[in-house]
């Protein structure tokens, strides 16, 4: 290769300009994850509106649209949706499981207050453990799950697995945000 022709490309990429950056393009935006966030905002803006009329929907088709532009890729990352159907139908099967634990857990919330050593079995604590779990999702699940059980609450989770929750007894917190972990866990296959 010549002195000559090196200086050429070297020429020919200073005046292309800086290169382009990984950023997403506009086409890689209206992705699966666009249109899957699109129809269930749109689908929710049926149901909460209850109005059919020309400016209603045209409103929610332009806010669903914009908001489904801007945070497409938060609700469902791309990697994410190949995986969603066995992630939904394993989502399922737990929600029985979750509904159930509910159910005992207000079972025993109402022992404790209308038994008559109240004051004695209600002994509040704040816990502690380190989840094994590592994607966002599940983190929130397991979040949720725990705050959605009655006597127990998440105060504090964080990316790398921290958990703090509050208990209104030690009998609550003994097993069952464990066992949720676990459940989360075949969910998201971690």
């Amino acid at each position: 290769m010549t002195v000559q022709t090196q200086k050429n490309r070297c020429q020919e990429q200073s005046d292309s300009g800086p290169e382009r950056s990984s950023a997403p393009s506009r086409s890689s935006r209206f992705s699966a994850s666009f249109f899957i966030t699109f129809f269930i905002m749109f689908g929710i803006w049926l149901l909460l509106s209850g109005k059919l009329d020309v400016f209603h929907l045209s409103l929610g088709v332009i806010c669903c649209f914009i908001v489904a532009f801007v945070s497409s890729d938060l609700l469902l990352p791309s990697p994410e949706i190949k995986a969603m159907p066995g992630l939904w139908f394993r989502f399922i099967k737990y929600i029985p499981w979750l509904l159930y634990q509910v159910f005992v857990a207000n079972i025993h919330v109402m022992y404790l207050i209308f038994h008559p050593r109240m004051l004695e079995l209600i002994d509040p604590k704040i816990m502690e453990f380190k989840s094994k779990l590592t994607s966002d999702m599940a983190l929130v699940t397991l979040a949720n799950s725990i705050t959605l059980t009655p006597g127990t609450i998440t105060i504090y989770i964080s990316i790398y697995g921290d958990v703090t929750f509050h208990v209104i007894d030690i009998e609550s917190g003994k097993t069952l945000p464990f066992i949720m972990e676990s459940r989360v866990a075949e969910i998201f296959q971690e």
